[in-house]
């Protein structure tokens, strides 16, 4: 068992813990937001292939077939990361009109 923490230490721990999203959209949208992201993502990932991959149908060259594969593997690839929300103590702050420093901790999220 943990050691009992004091209601101060709570508070200065939930602060720098707790996230608070402020990215202007409800906080339950993320649920459908993030995996529509994603698939949009898939999608056009899967579309430029298709496209790419039309030119070569009909009878087998391998010259069509090998400008083709370059077009596939020379397209760079969509991607989207999530992005953290904001810590809680960061946005009382600059809701009460404080300097916040930036958060150094999302800075491996990208």
């Amino acid at each position: 068992m943990g050691r009992r923490r004091t209601p101060q230490e709570k508070k200065r721990l939930s602060l720098k813990k707790d996230r608070r999203n402020v990215f202007g959209e409800n906080d339950k949208a993320s649920r459908k937001s993030i995996p529509r992201a994603k698939s949009k993502v898939n999608r056009a990932n899967r579309r430029a292939e298709s496209v790419a991959l039309h030119g070569a149908i009909g009878p087998p060259d391998d010259a069509v077939d090998e400008a083709v594969e370059q077009k596939v593997l020379g397209k760079k690839r969509k991607v989207w990361r999530k992005w953290p929300d904001q810590r809680l103590g960061n946005y009382l702050a600059s809701r009460a009109g404080e300097d916040v420093p930036d958060d150094e901790s999302n800075r491996h999220w990208h």
